[in-house]
């Protein structure tokens, strides 16, 4: 099975004496068609490890590749083969979403036609057309993260990469999202690398799961491994035993969320 994604003691630091290791001495294999959850508490380092991937920031040890090339010596080839929904992404908001989509494709050399027609169909998809042509900025939340994953998928890349996915969506769209993600490794062969601290959807849609914790990888294996591993019924009681307890509860938080909104 052919690897996507592979880091070698993938490192990275941050202060002015390297004191804060945010990502320690990763090593991870991806593969192809494959959908990859990575969970961890706040701060553990889901979101600079995906940063390290899309060439964002640059390691400040060891190296990664990605889809074959080298996040380091091939940046614009790793680039054109990842789509990225960050955690906390930009929005030109006094664009449309039809402008948007357009302007990402454009920096991806999309050629007009083919563009327009993902566009359509993405839009289609999203059920976004009859607000095509309306400004980002009257968007809700949940509108805006459904243009920011087509902008992910706009060029149809390999490796796509999912921050928090479903933050900020209604249950529907949520949904509608996981049905996506799906549809990406099983039917199109896309290989998915997920972040998120909803533990129900990494259970529901990986195949393999990862469990960080400041900065280093402590479990990765099917959720029948990770279970093993932990001794544990769940998910959430093996994340809670493998990352020390209770310090880690605020990542189950999700629960006391759903039921206020449901009250």
């Amino acid at each position: 099975m052919r690897i996507m994604i592979e880091t070698n003691d993938l490192s990275k630091s941050f202060g002015s004496k390297r004191q804060i290791k945010a990502v320690d001495r990763l090593n991870l294999r991806v593969y192809e068609g494959e959908t990859f959850g990575l969970l961890g508490p706040n701060g553990a380092g889901k979101t600079t490890i995906v940063r390290l991937l899309n060439c964002i920031i640059e390691p400040t040890s060891g190296t990664a590749t990605v889809g074959g090339n080298d996040i380091l010596k091939q940046k614009d080839e790793v680039k054109r083969m990842t789509g990225l929904l960050a955690e906390s992404p930009g929005l030109y908001e006094k664009l449309s979403a039809y402008e948007f989509l357009e302007f990402m494709g454009a920096l991806y050399e999309m050629p007009d036609d083919l563009l327009k027609n993902r566009i359509d169909d993405l839009l289609r998809l999203f059920g976004l057309q009859s607000r095509a042509s309306h400004l980002l900025e009257g968007y809700s939340r949940g509108m805006k993260q459904k243009v920011l994953i087509a902008a992910a998928l706009i060029h149809d890349p390999p490796v796509i990469f999912l921050d928090e996915p479903t933050s900020t969506l209604d249950p529907r769209a949520a949904l509608m999202v996981k049905d996506l993600i799906k549809d990406l490794s099983e039917r199109a062969s896309k290989t998915v690398f997920v972040c998120s601290h909803i533990l129900p959807i990494v259970e529901e849609l990986c195949d393999r799961i990862g469990i960080i914790n400041r900065g280093k990888l402590i479990a990765v294996g099917t959720l029948d491994e990770i279970l093993a591993k932990a001794g544990t019924n769940t998910i959430e009681e093996a994340f809670i035993t493998l990352t020390g307890g209770t310090e880690s509860m605020e990542l189950l938080s999700w629960r006391e969320q759903r039921g206020a909104s449901g009250a």
